[in-house]
C-alpha cells in the first residue's frame, strides 16, 4: 500500500519509512486515530436519531447500528490524520499525535482507516438496512475527502461546508430504524450544521496562530478576529432559528420546543458577548472560551431533549 505523497513528516527517512526505533505502535495510537473524545458526540446525537426514530429496532442491533456509527467516525478521523500529519506536525495541539510523532507509520494509519470504512458500512448494511448504510458510507467519504482534501486547505468556509460531515449520524440512527429519512431526522442534520461553524470557530480564535503556521485557510486567519466574531454571532442566529424550528413545524412538543429556545437563548447571549469582545490576545479570550464550553454542552442537551419529548408524546 502506497504512502501519502501529502506527507512530509519529520523524522522521516526518504521513502517514508519509519528509524526501526519508532515503527512500533500500541492500541492507544490506533485508539487515538479514531479522535474519541470528537467520536464521542458524533455517537450521542446518532443514537439519539435512532431512539426518536418511529418503530422499533431490537436492542441488539440498535447497539450494532450505533457501534458502527461510531467505527465510521473514527474511520474517518483515521483518515484525517493520515491525510494531514504533515500539518499536524506544525501545531502544538496535535503535534503528539500518532503519525507526527512517528509512532505509526502513514500505511498502518490509511489501512486502519479503510478497514473500519468498509466494515462499518457492510455490518450496518446487514444489521439493519442499506440506507443507512449509504448514509454512513457518504459520510464518511465526504468528511474524509470532500473536507479533509478539498474543502479545508482551499477556503475559509471549509468549516461551514464541511461541517456537514458531523451533521450526518443524526440521519443514520434514524434510518437504521425507519430505512427513509423525513423531515424531521433532515431538520436535525440542519441543527448541526449550524451549530458547526459557531462552535469551531470559537475554538479557532484562540489557537489561529497554529492554523496560520500550518498554511490553513480557517477563518480568523484569512478575515480577522473582528469578522470571525461577527459570523460566530449571525451564525448563532441561523442556529437558533433551525433549533426550534422542529417545535415550530409541528414535529417535536413542547418540551422540546421550550428546552430549545432556553438553550438558544443562552447560545446567542453568549456569542454575543463573544461579538463584543475586543481583545485578540488568546489568553484573554474567556468569551470565546465560555460559547465553546457551552457548545458541547448545547448540543448534547437539544438532543437529549428531543429523546425525552419522544418519549412522552
Amino acid at each position: 500500500m502506497a504512502s501519502n505523497p501529502h506527507l512530509t513528516q519529520p523524522g522521516r527517512a526518504p521513502g517514508g519509512a519509519l528509524p526501526a526505533a519508532l515503527s512500533t505502535a500500541d492500541w492507544r495510537d490506533y485508539w487515538s486515530l479514531l479522535k474519541p473524545r470528537v467520536m464521542t458526540l458524533v455517537v450521542f446525537t446518532g443514537a439519539c436519531g435512532l431512539f426518536a426514530a418511529p418503530g422499533h429496532i431490537h436492542p441488539f442491533l440498535a447497539f450494532v447500528a450505533i457501534l458502527c456509527i461510531a467505527t465510521g467516525a473514527g474511520a474517518a478521523a483515521a483518515f484525517n490524520q493520515w491525510w494531514e500529519a504533515d500539518i499536524d506536525a506544525v501545531m502544538k495541539r496535535t503535534a503528539s499525535r500518532p503519525l507526527p510523532s512517528g509512532r505509526l507509520e502513514p500505511d498502518q494509519a490509511l489501512a486502519f482507516a479503510i478497514i473500519l470504512s468498509v466494515a462499518s458500512v457492510v455490518t450496518l448494511g446487514f444489521a439493519t438496512n442499506w440506507v443507512a448504510a449509504a448514509w454512513l458510507a457518504f459520510s464518511i467519504f465526504f468528511y474524509a475527502v470532500v473536507y479533509t482534501i478539498w474543502l479545508k486547505p482551499r477556503t475559509p468556509q471549509n468549516i461551514v461546508i464541511g461541517g456537514a460531515a458531523g451533521a450526518f449520524p443524526p440521519i443514520i440512527g434514524w434510518a437504521a430504524v425507519t430505512g427513509d429519512v423525513t423531515a424531521l431526522p433532515l431538520l436535525l442534520f440542519a441543527i448541526v450544521f449550524a451549530w458547526t461553524p459557531p462552535h469551531f470557530w470559537a475554538l479557532a480564535l484562540f489557537v489561529r496562530s497554529d492554523y496560520a503556521n500550518a498554511g490553513i485557510p480557517m477563518l480568523p486567519v484569512t478575515h480577522g478576529v473582528r469578522e470571525t466574531r461577527r459570523q460566530i454571532l449571525a451564525y448563532s442566529l441561523v442556529l437558533a432559528a433551525v433549533a426550534v424550528a422542529p417545535w415550530a413545524l409541528g414535529l417535536l412538543g413542547a418540551v422540546y420546543g421550550l428546552s430549545a429556545t432556553l438553550l438558544s437563548l443562552v447560545f446567542v447571549a453568549l456569542a454575543a458577548r463573544v461579538a463584543a469582545s475586543t481583545t485578540e490576545e488568546p489568553a484573554e479570550m474567556q468569551a470565546e472560551k465560555r460559547l465553546f464550553k457551552y457548545s458541547l454542552l448545547y448540543l448534547a442537551a437539544i438532543f437529549a431533549a428531543l429523546v425525552v419529548d419522544r418519549s412522552v408524546a
